[in-house]
C-alpha cells in the first residue's frame, strides 16, 4: 500500500488531479459533483476507496482552509480558469454594450448600467481570487525533474544490479559447464568400462570359434587319454591273471613235487 502524508504534497496534488479526471471524464460525474467530491477529499476525507481503485492511503487531512486552498489551486484553477476568464470577458462585453446603448438611447436606465458594472466587478473579483491560487509550476517542474533524475538513477542502479547478476550467472554457467564436461568424461569412461564388461559376458555366454576349437581338441585328447587308461587297465588285468596262473601253477608243481618225494621215500 502506498502512503501519502496529505494532499498538500506533490504526490498528493497529483493524486487529487487524477481523482478529478477519473470522476469527471471516466465515471462521467457532473462538474459540480466532481468539484464537491474533490473538495471533501482535500478538506476532511481520507477514504479513497469509492474514488479510486489504487491502493493508496492518505494519512492526514488538511482541514478546511488549507484543503480549500489546495483544492482551488489544483482543481478550480487548473480545470476551470479558462471558463472563469471567459465569464469575465463575457461580463465586460455586456458592460460595454450597456454603456454604449445608454449613451445613445434612453431605454437603458442607470440602474441597469450600475448592475452591469457590479456584475463585471464581481466577475473580476472572482477571477482575481482564483488567480491568487495559481499553482507554482516551477516547483512542480523542479519536482518532475527531480523525480526523473531519481528514476534515471534508480534505473541505472537496477541496470548495474542486473549486469552484476548477469555476470555472476555467466560465471556460474561456466562453472556448471565445466562440471558437466567432467561429468560427461566420467560418463564416457563408465560407458567404456560397461562395454568392456558386457563384451566379456558376451564372450563367456557365446565363446568365439577359436575357443570352441581348443575346447574340442582338449576333449578329444581327454577321450584318447581315457581310452589309453582303459587299455592300460585291461593290460594290467591280463598281467595279473597271468601272474595268478603262474603262481597257481608253481604252487601245484610244488605240491606235486612234495607228494612225489614222499612216495619215493616210502
Amino acid at each position: 500500500m502506498k502512503k501519502i502524508d496529505n494532499f498538500g504534497a506533490i504526490t498528493g496534488r497529483r493524486l487529487l488531479q487524477d481523482i478529478f479526471k477519473s470522476l469527471r471524464y471516466e465515471k462521467q460525474w457532473s462538474s459540480f459533483s466532481a468539484l464537491l467530491a474533490t473538495w471533501r477529499l482535500a478538506t476532511r476525507e481520507i477514504d479513497l476507496e469509492k474514488y479510486t481503485n489504487e491502493d493508496i492511503q492518505i494519512i492526514h487531512s488538511l482541514g478546511f482552509w488549507r484543503g480549500t486552498a489546495i483544492w482551488l489551486e489544483e482543481i478550480v484553477n487548473r480545470f476551470y480558469f479558462s471558463t472563469i476568464n471567459s465569464f469575465a470577458y463575457f461580463g465586460a462585453a455586456i458592460l460595454l454594450v450597456l454603456v454604449g446603448v445608454r449613451r445613445f438611447s434612453d431605454h437603458v436606465s442607470d440602474d441597469i448600467v450600475l448592475a452591469g458594472i457590479i456584475f463585471e466587478a464581481v466577475l473580476l473579483l472572482f477571477l482575481f481570487f482564483i488567480m491568487l491560487f495559481t499553482p507554482n509550476e516551477e516547483i512542480a517542474s523542479n519536482n518532475e525533474q527531480k523525480e526523473e533524475l531519481d528514476f534515471q538513477r534508480e534505473l541505472l542502479n537496477e541496470v548495474g544490479e542486473i549486469s552484476r547478476d548477469f555476470a555472476a550467472t555467466t560465471l556460474q554457467l561456466e562453472n556448471l559447464t565445466e562440471k558437466l564436461n567432467a561429468l560427461i568424461s566420467l560418463q564416457n569412461e563408465s560407458l567404456t568400462q560397461i562395454s568392456s564388461i558386457a563384451k566379456s559376458f558376451l564372450d563367456i555366454s557365446q565363446p568365439n570359434p577359436q575357443f570352441v576349437n581348443i575346447l574340442q581338441q582338449t576333449n578329444n585328447a581327454l577321450l584318447d587319454f581315457n581310452d589309453k587308461i582303459k587299455f592300460l587297465n585291461d593290460s594290467i588285468s591280463q598281467l595279473k591273471q597271468e601272474e595268478i596262473k603262474i603262481a597257481i601253477r608253481n604252487e601245484l608243481e610244488q605240491i606235486l613235487s612234495n607228494k612225489i618225494t614222499k612216495n619215493e621215500k616210502q
